[in-house]
Formats: structure tokens, C-alpha cells, sequence
């Protein structure tokens, strides 16, 4: 054989490689030419293995000189040898645990896949993150949360629009029978989104992102007593830091407002539903994250828009732009823009990771989300945080990772 694979050592000759073994899955070899016999004078190939071989590429190249038994005068008995030539054949394989064979090759395109998944988490994090801040800032000056989500869908709808348009982005190929799909999901995501600018606009970013790191716990309850749906124990058991967590700071929240509590709440259950709908009706939609994450937002912002407009009003909005521009300045332009923009772009990335990632990696990935976007916040925004208070945030997020991995 070409190498060894250096692991604790069971030798076998290169012909045995291609004898049916118990140990090795039949179904996966495949019919191979049985190898010319050597001299026992010849040393034989030999493999260093720990495992059973799967048989992934046999080449053959150009003759090569060996000793080949023949009779030269055409009697039985004579043994001489005499130069000939056969084709040497290399067998690449790999181990049976192994899901792809060892080629440098493939090797590298697993390290390319992984650092692209990297960028994805990086990029993911650090737009969420200034969202966040750009947001909490808009709020603070401009206490309008309804307004401020219908601006949000409508600037993530306005750029895939103008992507699709000048061909920057694929246009997604949709049909009536998936807008009927999208549409409770799209329902869902309004009730979330609008629920969570609602909790940000009455406390801190810190606390209502506590809060919805307790989103496991309603996906875990409405499962069960709605659909039915029943999980290993361990699952159950992730929800006792994660409920105790939220209620721990819940409890010894400095600025605690019923409203931001509730709404965070609300958010939580919204988007339950949003991911029970999309798993159940979207099976089998041939849509890309990035375009599915499009349509859900236009679909979204025509939800959202009559209702924005009849609870808070044209009027009001005048009104309190003008305080706000006079208190902040024009700057306060910029903060919608940015909190608009990096609002669609954070969620565009989050869905394209999907398509590249498996739902635990994603899970692991939104919780140290999570962290990131409270951290950063207590920082930037000079929160005032007990240490009672962190405790119940760390106890919580450990939940969320610790449901994530018993999920699996």
C-alpha cells in the first residue's frame, strides 16, 4: 500500500484487503479483481489499522517490472522465473467511522467549510450586537416601538428588492401555495418582533435578552401539551435553570417594568409558533434562507403596517419626532437608518447560516449570541447590574446551552 495509517497495529497481507471480513460492512465493497500471487520471498504490503476499511477509489497505472511464475519450456514442473510485467493497482480506502475518505483534498475543503462558518458566526454576532445598541439608542429618543419595527421590515424588504432587481441576489421561484405556508409563520415573526421593540423601549437590552433566553422552555411546553410531543428526560431537566434563571433576575432587575417583561414573554411564545409553522408548512419549499428571510419580511411589513398605524398614528409620530430631533439632532436619522438596516442584515446572516449548519451548532450559536449582545450592552449603556442579578442570567443562559445539547 501507498501509506499506513498509525494507529494500535493489526497487520494483514495487501490481498486480504479485498476478502469479505464480518467486521467489515459487505454493502460497501465493491467487486475488485483479485491481486496477482507473489513469491513469499517478496515482502507484503501491510496496512497499521484499528478499524475496518471502506474501499473508496482503486487506480490503476502503467505496467510495472515484477517476477511472474512461468514455465518457459511448457513442462508442469519447471519452476523458473522469468521477468514479466503486471499493472500496479493503488486502493485508496478509509476508516468505517469516517463519513469521507482521506484525501488532502477533502481535508481542505472541510477547513474552507469551517471558516466559513466562522465568518458567518462572527458576522452574525457583530451585527446583532450593533443592532441592539443602535436600537435601544432610537428608543430612548424616540419611544415609538410599533413605528420603529414596521422601519425595520421595511428597509430588509427594500434591500432584497433592489438586490433581486439588479441581480445581486437570486430571484426566489415561489408559487401561491407557499405565500398560503408563509403566512401564519410570517404572523408569528410580527407578534415577536413587535413584542421585543415593545420590552426594549420600557427596559434594558441586558434584561430583555435574559428573558428571551428562556424561549426553550415555551418550546418545550407548548410542544408537549399542544402537539403532543413528547422528550428525554434530560430536556426537562435543562428547564429548571433556565425558568430559574429568568426568575432570579426577573426578581432583583433594578429597573423592572411589567410591560418589558411581558412583552420579552410574549416574543418568547410568538416565536415558538413562528419555528412550529415553519417546520410544519415549509417542508419541501426549495427557497434559500436568504430569500425565505425576504419574503417573511415583506409579508411581515404588510401585517404590520395597518396595525402600527392604527395604535400609534401619523400624528403622534410627528409630534414626537419633533421632540426628539430637537433634544437629539438630525443624528437621530442615522440611528433609524443603521438600527433598520443592521436589523435586516443580522437576521439575513442568522438564516444563512442554516443553510451550512446543523440546529445544534445554530442553538450553541444563539446562545453565545445571547451573550455577546448583553455583555456588550451593560457595557456600552452603563447598566446596573447586582451580582444576584448576573447569577440569574448566567444560570439561565447555561440552561439554554445545556437544553440545546440534550435536544440532540
Amino acid at each position: 500500500m501507498m501509506s499506513s495509517l498509525k494507529q494500535p497495529v493489526v497487520h494483514f497481507h495487501g490481498s486480504d484487503a479485498f476478502r469479505p471480513q464480518s467486521s467489515v460492512p459487505s454493502r460497501r465493497f465493491s467487486v475488485l479483481p483479485p491481486l496477482p500471487a507473489l513469491n513469499t520471498r517478496w515482502s507484503s504490503s501491510v496496512v497499521s489499522l484499528s478499524k475496518p476499511l471502506f474501499v473508496s477509489k482503486v487506480e490503476s497505472f502503467s505496467p510495472l517490472g515484477t517476477l511472474k511464475r512461468s514455465s518457459s519450456t511448457g513442462d508442469a514442473g519447471d519452476n523458473d522465473h522469468v521477468p514479466q510485467k503486471r499493472d500496479l493497482i493503488i486502493c485508496r480506502a478509509y476508516e468505517a467511522d469516517k463519513s469521507i475518505p482521506i484525501d488532502d483534498s477533502q481535508a481542505r475543503s472541510e477547513a474552507a467549510r469551517r471558516v466559513k462558518i466562522g465568518v458567518y458566526f462572527a458576522t452574525w454576532w457583530t451585527l446583532n450586537v450593533i443592532f441592539n445598541i443602535y436600537n435601544k439608542k432610537v428608543l430612548n429618543a424616540y419611544p415609538f416601538p410599533w413605528l420603529t419595527s414596521t422601519l425595520s421590515l421595511a428597509a430588509g424588504s427594500l434591500i432584497m428588492l433592489i438586490s433581486w432587481a439588479l441581480r445581486i441576489a437570486e430571484t426566489p421561484k415561489t408559487d401561491l401555495d407557499f405565500w398560503k405556508a408563509l403566512f401564519p409563520v410570517a404572523v408569528a415573526h410580527t407578534i415577536g418582533h413587535v413584542a421585543a421593540t415593545v420590552s426594549m423601549s420600557k427596559v434594558a437590552v441586558s434584561f430583555t435578552h435574559i428573558i428571551k433566553s428562556g424561549e426553550p422552555a415555551f418550546s418545550v411546553l407548548v410542544s408537549r401539551f399542544l402537539l403532543g410531543e413528547t422528550f428525554p428526560v434530560p430536556v426537562y431537566l435543562s428547564l429548571i435553570p433556565i425558568i430559574g434563571g429568568c426568575a432570579l433576575a426577573a426578581v432583583t432587575e433594578l429597573n423592572f417594568n411589567m410591560v418589558g417583561f411581558m412583552g420579552a414573554m410574549i416574543s418568547n411564545l410568538a416565536f415558538v409558533f413562528r419555528n412550529i409553522f415553519s417546520k410544519r408548512g415549509m417542508k419541501g419549499k426549495s427557497v434559500s434562507g436568504m430569500n425565505y428571510y425576504a419574503c417573511l419580511s415583506m409579508m411581515s411589513l404588510l401585517i404590520l403596517t395597518p396595525f402600527a398605524i392604527a395604535v400609534e398614528g401619523p400624528q403622534v409620530w410627528a409630534l414626537g419626532w419633533q421632540k426628539a430631533v430637537s433634544e437629539i439632532g438630525p443624528q437621530l436619522i442615522w440611528w433609524m437608518a443603521a438600527q433598520s438596516v443592521f436589523y435586516h442584515l443580522y437576521n439575513q446572516v442568522s438564516y444563512m447560516s442554516l443553510d451550512e449548519i446543523s440546529p445544534l451548532t445554530f442553538s450553541v450559536g444563539n446562545t453565545m449570541k445571547r451573550i455577546s449582545v448583553i455583555v456588550s450592552s451593560i457595557i456600552i449603556f452603563h447598566t446596573p447590574v447586582q451580582p444576584v442579578n448576573a447569577l440569574g442570567a448566567a444560570i439561565a443562559i447555561l440552561g439554554t446551552f445545556l437544553y440545546s445539547q440534550a435536544k440532540q
